[in-house]
């Protein structure tokens, strides 16, 4: 049986990985940070079948002792400060889990066990102020954010700690992924609860930033097959993710509204305190290395992610309706 290590295992993509990995027969481990409240929810239904262990990217200490108890045969970093928003009110923090982070668990992994596979989860806002539409692996990042920025730098330290030590590191580039398990803090998952609360009148306008920024969104589920791919192959090589179609955050909106059969323009309003500072305008992925390497494609488009999302807001807020009314 293999074992797996992924941190960020409370996450969406961490939750969506377990799932897929136990699955495939492996064993499961987790990292958690100690925290003085416990955020299992995405994991609750699983947590019998996992093991968690406290460690934490700041500790490199923590992370060696962790990998030398678990000595797993892949390991899956998609744990860092993740919201690009907080990354401008929270920079130097946002370095040193997203950026340091990496190369800790990297040399953590280089001196406790230095025959596993390592998958860095790296990101499609590296691309930031796009030099060419669409990107792929060879597009040159200019990242918008201080979020952006630590990317590149996970980017390439991974790429450096293969080429200098001969570890199997790769980074998985992937382009904005998505689920019902997504935080409310980001922008489809705002949408979708936003539009599930107005269509049972619990609410009466979403207030948004930027409508014309265009995003690729995929579904967060197809897109931790893709991790698990890239580990499998016979060379480590890094991979964009992405479904190839773009849509705005204008059609988001259209879309989630229309599917509770609702007109969107009468309840977005625009407010400037959601812009940016430098905004990212059209991320748009090319994953056909993916498709022809790892035979990997997506399997939910756009419009059934967002009505997956918002019938799924809709039922936990019907749910919730019924639990405080029998109480």
């Amino acid at each position: 049986m293999k074992k797996a290590l992924i941190t960020g295992i409370t996450g969406q993509d961490g939750s969506y990985l377990a799932e897929f990995l136990l699955e495939k027969g492996y064993e499961v481990y987790g990292m958690v940070r100690r925290a003085s409240t416990e955020t299992f929810e995405r994991i609750a239904h699983i947590k019998d079948r996992i093991h968690l262990r406290q460690a934490d990217l700041l500790d490199e200490l923590s992370l060696i002792e962790m990998l030398e108890e678990v000595r797993p045969d892949e390991i899956y970093n998609l744990a860092a400060m993740s919201f690009v928003p907080t990354s401008w009110v929270q920079p130097v923090l946002t370095g040193e889990f997203t950026a340091l982070g990496v190369v800790r668990i990297l040399e953590a992994m280089r001196r406790a066990c230095p025959k596993a596979r390592f998958y860095q989860a790296s990101s499609s806002e590296m691309f930031g102020k796009v030099r060419q539409i669409p990107q792929n692996e060879n597009t040159p990042f200019y990242p918008r954010s201080p979020y952006g920025v630590s990317k590149v730098y996970g980017h390439y330290i991974t790429v450096n700690y293969r080429e200098s030590y001969g570890l199997f590191a790769v980074s998985g580039i992937l382009f904005n992924h998505e689920s019902p398990r997504r935080g409310k803090e980001f922008v489809t998952r705002k949408v979708s609860y936003a539009v599930a609360r107005i269509a049972l009148g619990l609410d009466r306008e979403l207030r948004m930033g930027n409508l014309d920024a265009e995003r690729d969104w995929g579904f967060a589920g197809d897109y931790v097959k893709a991790m698990w791919m890239m580990l499998q192959q016979d060379q480590p090589e890094d991979f964009v993710v992405a479904t190839g179609i773009a849509h705005s955050v204008r059609d988001l909106c259209e879309t989630a509204f229309r599917h509770v059969g609702l007109d969107w323009r009468k309840y977005v309003v625009t407010d400037p305190r959601f812009l940016r500072p430098a905004e990212v305008e059209h991320l748009l992925g090319d994953s056909s290395k993916a498709r022809a390497k790892l035979g990997w494609k997506p399997t939910v488009d756009f419009e059934a992610l967002v009505k997956m999302m918002v019938d799924e807001d809709i039922r936990r807020l019907k749910l919730r309706q019924r639990d405080s009314e029998c109480d």
